[in-house]
């Protein structure tokens, strides 16, 4: 009888020091949902528009209701360029852990008239960083209004193309779909006539999901 109450007692030291271990365990079924990352400039960080109305808080909603597996996380900054992604990424990239990242960068790139080389060379950077560390990659491709030329444009197009072709990344071709290319393009841009206005939002988020949907499988 002594020697039982010897090996119960020593059972009973060994579950007792488990149990911490056991409590720190997620509880069953309970798993971290996914991050899409969208690093892009003043486009998607709802520079003129009211909190919540952009295309990204638009994003998340849907996620939240149809993919609720994943989550959104806007990291657009105002005013930046390829150059600021590329110096962003990668803590953006250690903090969030992104299974997807979604990059819109390379307007304001266009609109200094910065080398097309050198936001190309960005935007490949910053895809292969992404890739590099487990990320699926989506690419929006911008334009600048048309008295930039439509050459300039078919060479800024094109950027987003060889990149996107290159690194297997998905694309989004022309963002602006049904927003710039319409008779009364000016009813969907604020008075700058560059940025989107609150009623293109869902267009903005409709043109995004075709490139996205297939990510999310």
């Amino acid at each position: 009888m002594g020697m039982n109450r010897r090996r119960f007692g020593a059972h009973c030291s060994l579950w007792l020091a488990a149990v911490p271990m056991m409590a720190a365990l997620p509880a069953r079924g309970e798993t971290k949902r996914k991050v899409i990352l969208v690093v892009g400039d003043s486009i998607s960080a709802e520079y003129g528009l009211r909190r919540d109305s952009g295309w990204v808080a638009l994003l998340g909603k849907k996620i939240a209701q149809e993919k609720p597996a994943f989550e959104v996380v806007n990291a657009s900054v105002s005013g930046d360029t390829t150059s600021g992604g590329v110096s962003r990424l990668p803590a953006l990239l250690e903090q969030h852990k992104p299974a997807i990242v979604i990059i819109e960068l390379g307007g304001n790139d266009a609109l200094r008239g910065l080398p097309l080389a050198t936001t190309k060379a960005n935007i490949e950077a910053m895809t292969r960083a992404a890739k590099a560390a487990g990320a699926k990659v989506m690419l929006i491709g911008m334009q600048v209004p048309p008295n930039y030329g439509a050459r300039y444009n078919e060479e800024l197009a094109a950027l987003y193309y060889d990149v996107a072709k290159a690194e297997g990344a998905a694309l989004v071709a022309f963002f602006f779909k049904g927003i710039a290319d319409i008779p009364i393009a000016s009813s969907l841009f604020q008075a700058d006539r560059i940025h989107p206005n609150e009623k293109a939002q869902p267009l903005l988020l409709q043109n995004a999901w075709v490139g996205l949907a297939p990510l999310l499988k």
